[in-house]
């Protein structure tokens, strides 16, 4: 009988630990500190499994998700960065800056609380290609929270190197990979818009 309690144990915590991505094959821009990574696949697979032990915050923008579509699974949208009240042009990137989202780690403390998490239950966390999900994973993991995974493929993947598709986000992520997504928001999932 304790054979088979130590083993029903075994299960249920293997039921809510991800199967991580290669840690080993996420490029520096994308690495964490806790080194825990999930592909767009594995996410989808993970929260398929997960969901109601898991939150799952997209963290673009709020404009992002207007114009680009949000996972059909997405808890919520937390976006890590914003615009800033008055646009700053980034002469270096070519593109519009943003700022640091101010309540960004009370939103997800209340994320959590509003699902009936704890900080040490499971988040995922997808931005765009990857490198804001994992700066984001570092500011959750410098607040203490330990078990936080980075999408390192994001929404729209990574940029294609060669062929017709050059230049474009062809290569992975959520979309490309065919996983459900919608244009059709939930406010309630959106930030700063409480019902």
């Amino acid at each position: 009988m304790k054979a088979f309690a130590g083993w029903l144990i075994v299960l249920l915590l293997a039921s809510t630990t991800a199967h991580a991505f290669d840690a080993a094959a996420v490029p520096e821009p994308k690495r964490t500190k806790l080194g825990q990574y999930l592909s767009s696949q594995e996410a989808a697979k993970f929260m398929d499994q997960n969901a109601s032990k898991a939150l799952f915050l997209d963290v673009r923008t709020p404009a992002e998700v207007t114009f680009l579509g949000m996972p059909v699974q997405a808890d919520a949208n937390v976006p890590y960065m914003k615009e800033p009240d008055f646009p700053v042009w980034d002469s270096v990137k070519g593109t519009f800056k943003l700022e640091l989202n101010p309540d960004f780690l009370s939103e997800v403390r209340r994320r959590l609380a509003t699902k009936g998490l704890k900080p040490d239950d499971p988040i995922v966390l997808l931005c765009r290609s990857g490198d804001r999900s994992a700066a984001a994973t570092n500011l959750l993991a410098q607040a203490g929270f330990k078990n936080v995974y980075s999408v390192v493929d994001g929404y729209e993947g990574d940029l294609a190197a060669n062929g017709p598709n050059a230049g474009q986000r062809a290569v992975n992520g959520w979309k490309n990979a065919g996983l459900p997504w919608t244009y059709k928001l939930d406010k309630a999932k959106m930030y700063k818009m409480e019902n």
